[in-house]
């Protein structure tokens, strides 16, 4: 475990606003709190539950894998800022570029997805949902919402409103502060 000073020097290093030379009072355990929630919560995505729970909601014989519905939710996430190629599936997925073309070139026969010419350089091949991925998206979207209901049902609506909020505001800031350091170590992380 970290000492009391050298986790306020880390807490410095990493741009965190102190009063003084101390943390207000209670910001260490929250710090070491959140910390540890969210390693609950990596193992919990790791297990991939929403996802599986989506797949076995599914009729018989569908055939799919937690891969497609992940190119699925790339390909509808990464294009609402750009065009979508295998290479940007691969990047997101940070999985081997084969791969991702041998996910996409099945989600296009299952009638998915759908290979287009890019419209700023013809050359390029683009990746776009068709009406059968959209609908596989909404399957997983509402199986999460469902899921992400059920857990705070007993919320009042005033903390529901905030958890979004301030969730929302916390990964932002996560986002920022993980493509600042990945710049840092010359983008190995």
């Amino acid at each position: 475990m970290t000492q009391p000073q050298d986790r306020a020097e880390h807490a410095t290093a990493l741009g965190a606003d102190l009063v003084g030379d101390q943390a207000p009072a209670g910001v260490e355990n929250a710090l070491d709190g959140i910390s540890q929630t969210m390693a609950r919560l990596r193992m919990m995505m790791g297990r991939r539950f929403m996802s599986r729970i989506a797949l076995s909601r599914m009729s018989e014989g569908h055939g799919m894998e937690l891969s497609h519905f992940d190119v699925v939710k790339v390909v509808s996430h990464a294009s609402r800022g750009q065009e979508v190629t295998v290479g940007v599936i691969a990047e997101q997925m940070r999985i081997d570029p084969s791969r991702a073309s041998r996910v996409v070139a099945d989600l296009v026969r299952r009638g998915a997805l759908r290979r287009e010419a890019s419209q700023a350089d013809a050359r390029r091949t683009i990746v776009t949902l068709t009406p059968v991925g959209e609908e596989l998206l909404y399957h997983f979207e509402a199986v999460r919402r469902e899921v992400i209901g059920q857990t705070v049902e007993d919320w009042s609506a005033d903390d529901i409103i905030q958890f979004e909020t301030l969730f929302d505001r916390f990964i932002r800031g996560l986002e920022c502060r993980g493509t600042l350091l990945a710049k840092e170590a010359g983008d190995k992380i």
